[in-house]
């Protein structure tokens, strides 16, 4: 019996997660940010000093992309580039005080859109949601490399 597309896991994950960075778009630049300005700020939040490559890996763009974002966040005032210790071609990044009310509103707007999209989702089905996500998620990290042209069979 085939299953409607719409309760297909991958398809139904995949359409999720465009909806959710096209409301994330939205309500970024309602209040002054794109989305991968967003993003960059919270990983520096929870990473203070991370270089413009391992952002870019985070945030999987290219190093020339996070080189204009950090620029334009640094104009703001909100972030600033400083030499690497022991590397001078390495730039470590770090936030300004100038970053934590925004930061702050970001938050708010996270919970608050957290909150519209769980509505109705019991808190144990959210649960069980977080634990299978998790799991799909170190599924994929510790997936073996699958030769090119080669469909592996699923039992």
């Amino acid at each position: 019996m085939s299953q409607h597309p719409d309760h297909d896991l991958l398809f139904l994950l995949h359409d999720v997660a465009r909806m959710l960075r096209v409301e994330v778009d939205r309500r970024a630049s309602a209040h002054g940010v794109t989305r991968a300005q967003w993003a960059l700020l919270s990983r520096l939040a929870r990473n203070p000093g991370l270089s413009q490559k391992e952002i870019a890996d985070l945030l999987e763009v290219e190093p020339i992309s996070v080189a204009r974002l950090v620029d334009r966040l640094a104009a703001s005032g909100l972030i600033e580039r400083r030499a690497d210790a022991a590397d001078r071609r390495i730039w470590r990044l770090h936030l300004l005080p100038a970053a934590e009310p925004v930061l702050q509103e970001l938050a708010v707007l996270k919970r608050a859109l957290a909150a519209e999209i769980g509505a109705g989702v019991p808190d144990e089905v959210r649960d069980a949601m977080l634990a299978g996500l998790d799991q799909m998620k170190a599924n994929l990290l510790n997936m073996p490399e699958v030769p090119s042209g080669t469909i592996k069979e699923v039992a």
